[in-house]
């Protein structure tokens, strides 16, 4: 398998994925966007907020830049929804350009940085990425739980939906 073409396909699902649920997050109420419904993160706003942390302030350094930075999981990075929709939306679409930049020898070899803790670490370049990736799935199906729990209705994000139907918003 051409490991730029696969995970260029797993990006583009990315930014596919965090744009639906974002579109179905816009006509949540403020309470219940804010409200503590049992997640890892609390609410969906902290969810959200952890996917800004994670995918692009911490894994995104660590592949691009080869940086290794310090941010709290739970940290409110963004308070406001406007603001914290478009930066999860920009950082979504920069991944495919990342891959696409991502030299072929890189993919068999490790990814290299320092965790959280501190501690030196080593995994495999491409099997690291997969879980950026599956990270944000992960996440995505929580909100999407409450939405359901609140009575929202909830876009269809399964990655089967996206490749019968990748354009559609």
């Amino acid at each position: 398998m051409d490991a730029v073409a696969h995970f260029s396909q797993l990006a583009r699902y990315n930014a596919w994925a965090t744009a639906r649920l974002l579109d179905a997050v816009r006509a949540v109420e403020e309470a219940d966007y804010r409200r503590d419904v049992g997640l890892f993160f609390k609410s969906i706003h902290g969810t959200l907020n952890h996917l800004l942390v994670a995918e692009h302030h911490l894994w995104y350094p660590r592949f691009a830049e080869g940086a290794s930075p310090r941010v709290a999981l739970d940290a409110e990075l963004e308070s406001g929804r406007a603001r914290l929709d478009a930066r999860l939306r920009e950082g979504a679409a920069r991944w495919e350009r990342l891959v696409a930049a991502v030299p072929a020898e890189r993919w068999d070899g490790a990814l290299d940085y320092t965790t959280m803790r501190g501690d030196a670490a080593s995994l495999p370049f491409a099997a690291t990425l997969a879980h950026v990736f599956n990270h944000g799935t992960h996440h995505r199906g929580q909100i999407t739980a409450a939405l359901t729990a609140q009575g929202q209705p909830c876009p269809a994000l399964d990655f089967v939906y996206y490749l019968q139907n990748p354009s559609q918003p």
